[in-house]
């Protein structure tokens, strides 16, 4: 099996979009549903949002700024080749850093979304 993509349901639809485009660079590509569902090329497997149903969105509360949920059971890994100027992208965004004790500075962070998704960005290992 190969991996084609990874969704993240959403309950700020057009903010995450946003959020996502600029952090990915890329602008997302579907061309229908795009009320509702964003779809980036992110190399071999697509990236999406999914907008919740209006009726749940509701009753969905984000802290401002977002609590990081460390509960949720998955956790996206981006790759870049410039850590530093992807981190002052992020930081520029607005969005949390957030360094674990495990993790060191130069090969890895993570990040919180505007909704509280964490999402590691590592540096890509040009040698194993």
């Amino acid at each position: 099996m190969t991996l084609r993509g990874a969704m993240i349901y959403v309950k700020d639809f057009p903010r995450m979009r946003d959020f996502y485009a600029a952090l990915l660079g890329v602008a997302p590509h579907n061309t229908e549903w795009t009320d509702m569902w964003a779809e980036f090329a992110t190399g071999e497997a697509a990236f999406c949002l999914h907008a919740v149903p209006r009726a749940i969105a509701e009753q969905i509360e984000i802290a401002t700024p977002p609590l990081p949920r460390e509960e949720v059971p998955v956790k996206l890994t981006l790759e870049t080749a410039d850590l530093r100027a992807a981190r002052a992208r992020i930081e520029a965004l607005g969005a949390a850093i957030v360094v674990r004790g495990w993790q060191q500075e130069h090969v890895e962070f993570d990040l919180v979304d505007p909704e509280g998704n964490i999402v590691c960005i590592r540096c890509v290992r040009l040698t194993d």
